[in-house]
């Protein structure tokens, strides 16, 4: 697990610029950094040393230099794959990286397709005068880019760019309604003008000034209606065999710990010697009690934090800042405080990332049983009820009427949608927003002949999952040179759960059905039957006290805010929340996590 960064220009290539670039992003590589430059390409790298301690440092080359690697991340079946290549290539070293640049060497671009893991990697071919990167099909690790005036260059973070004299730092404000509405980053394009993602499963590459962009992987789906006893018995199977390939490491293996089934199912099978888990004082919001319980009846070690208001927000700017761009998941907070007390003790831990996804662990996926009886009225019947409906505030009946009424595509954007289109649109002063409708068709598109159930988990995945849910684990751990592995986002796991008919999934009492019944056999309590939690955050009772609320109505009255926003619109919904006439919590933290975002970068910076 490391940081990468590099470019490639028609210009003079420069170390300072790239140690500058590197150096941005030490907090993810503390072990060691490594340089290579040549008159087109430089490539630079921070390392976290986890597998082959003494040998592994990068960049690596192959063995006549020809080709050098940059590599983040960590390839579990890396041992595998050297049998099938130690018998033509020379290995000098026993890490995964060597391993991954005599693949390229014997399978060329096709050898993303081999790996199994989180990745994010360029690779400069000498030869070709080629740049070849790709990112992992489940958006575990970052890769950022950006072309301009002659240059092209990538990263870990989009920080690092800051550093380079060819980046022209502009605000993309075209994204910012639908920021609200999705409370992260919702497309390709970041809130930096020009600088984009590659998306999960995707490979680049740039050569002779053009960037060329393939997929090599995508989430199919193959239902297959085996009985429930054998569907079972395969996600055992392939949870421990995940689990025992994330384990690979030449140093100790921690986990984080909530109270609910995904990270207790990993904890039980692992059994690591020390877990970690953060609360608050309010019940309501603690999760330390469960986990205390599991870890006992395990025998392991827990250690816990109890989580202040004052520190949540005392962490926050620079919080934003490591993010890159606005992430106002409230969970993201907490990850930064379960990320730090582990990082006291262990340089990797486990995290349960990917259950919801695969195996339908969200509520919400009930709504295909829990409400069918209201699909049974003809649609334009409830297509005007809908828009009745829509005319109202959104409450909890009106809510059920407005969505049911309308087809899946046209208001499903995913798990938490803070705004409505039209409200975010009213609130914002900018014009040029995009519709959350058009961000998330091209995906309706591809899956439209799969279930409703199915495009819930495939826009669950790609909207929230990796720009939300692994964007703050990425981030939040390697704030502290933390590597963090996510075992059910893996081949094996996933090949089992592409497979599963709705009924292992959901029914009409709970949500995962299948993997709860898997669980069961080896967590020691009760936690395969809880409802998922993930470190849950009281902001909504912090948000009403004044110390808090002050904060809030300070940033909301800035210059700032008045350059954004409608401020007496945004005002009104902090009075109302404050005044307990609404709940608007998730639409207050939603601005003020992007005017303070922006704080960080275009007025501190």
């Amino acid at each position: 697990m490391c940081g990468i960064a590099g470019y490639v220009t028609d210009k003079k290539t420069s170390k300072k610029v790239l140690k500058a670039m590197t150096d941005r992003i030490a907090h993810r590589g503390p072990d060691a950094e490594g340089f290579y430059l040549d008159d087109n390409c430089a490539l630079g790298h921070r390392r976290l040393s986890i597998i082959d301690l003494t040998t592994g440092d990068q960049p690596m080359y192959n063995e006549d230099k020809s080709i050098v690697i940059v590599f983040n991340g960590e390839i579990y079946n890396f041992k595998e794959l050297k049998k099938d290549l130690d018998k033509k290539y020379k290995f000098h070293t026993t890490s995964d990286t060597e391993v991954l640049i005599h693949g390229y060497e014997e399978w060329g671009h096709e050898v993303t397709k081999k790996l199994r893991g989180m990745f994010a990697f360029a690779i400069w071919d000498t030869n070709k005068k080629e740049l070849f990167c790709a990112r992992d099909g489940w958006g575990i690790k970052p890769f950022y880019y950006y072309q301009n005036n002659g240059t092209f260059m990538f990263g870990s973070e989009i920080k690092e760019f800051l550093d380079h004299p060819d980046f022209n730092k502009e605000f993309n404000g075209d994204i910012l309604s639908a920021y609200l509405c999705f409370n992260s980053t919702p497309t390709t394009e970041t809130f930096f003008k020009g600088v984009k993602r590659l998306e999960p499963g995707y490979q680049l590459i740039y050569k002779d000034g053009e960037i060329d962009i393939k997929r090599f992987f995508k989430m199919e789906f193959d239902v297959k209606n085996d009985d429930m006893d054998k569907i079972v018995k395969d996600i055992e199977r392939a949870m421990e065999d995940s689990v025992k390939h994330h384990e690979i490491a030449d140093v100790e293996v921690g986990s984080f710990l909530s109270s609910g089934i995904d990270s207790s199912y990993l904890v039980s099978i692992a059994k690591p010697d020390k877990t970690y888990t953060v609360g608050y004082d309010n019940p309501k919001y603690d999760e330390i009690s469960y986990a205390k319980d599991l870890s006992e009846k395990l025998g392991i070690n827990n250690v816990s934090k109890t989580i202040t208001k004052e520190e949540y927000m005392e962490a926050f700017p620079n919080i934003m800042y490591h993010m890159d761009e606005p992430l106002a998941d409230p969970s993201a907070i907490a990850l930064y405080f379960v990320a730090q007390i582990a990082s006291k003790d262990v340089k990797v831990v486990m995290s349960g990332e990917g259950a919801d996804e695969l195996f339908c662990g969200y509520n919400t996926y009930r709504e295909e049983i829990d409400q069918s009886w209201y699909m049974k009225i003809p649609y334009f019947i409830r297509r005007a009820a809908s828009g009745i409906a829509g005319l109202f505030p959104e409450v909890r009946g009106f809510n059920f009427v407005y969505r049911r009424g309308r087809k899946l595509e046209d208001i499903n954007i995913g798990l938490g949608r803070i705004f409505r289109d039209k409200e975010a649109q009213q609130i914002v002063k900018l014009d040029n927003q995009i519709n959350t409708r058009d961000i998330v068709k091209p995906f309706y598109d591809e899956y439209k002949d799969q279930s409703n159930l199915v495009k819930r988990q495939v826009i669950d995945y790609y909207f929230w999952l990796v720009r939300d849910f692994l964007h703050a684990v990425d981030r939040n751990t390697m704030m502290f040179g933390l590597e963090a592995r996510t075992p059910f986002l893996d081949k094996e796991v996933y090949e089992v759960a592409r497979k599963l008919p709705d009924s292992a999934k959901i029914d009409k009492t709970t949500t995962k059905v299948a993997l709860r019944q898997a669980a069961k056999s080896v967590i020691p309590n009760e936690a395969y039957k809880k409802k998922k939690l993930g470190f849950p955050v009281p902001l909504r009772e912090w948000i009403r006290e004044d110390d808090l609320y002050n904060n809030i109505k300070e940033k909301f009255n800035s210059d700032i805010a008045s350059k954004f926003f409608d401020v007496n619109k945004i005002n009104r919904l902090l009075e109302d929340h404050k005044s307990r006439k609404k709940d608007c919590y998730k639409k207050i933290w939603t601005i003020y996590t992007f005017l303070v975002w922006y704080d960080q970068f275009f007025v501190k910076i």
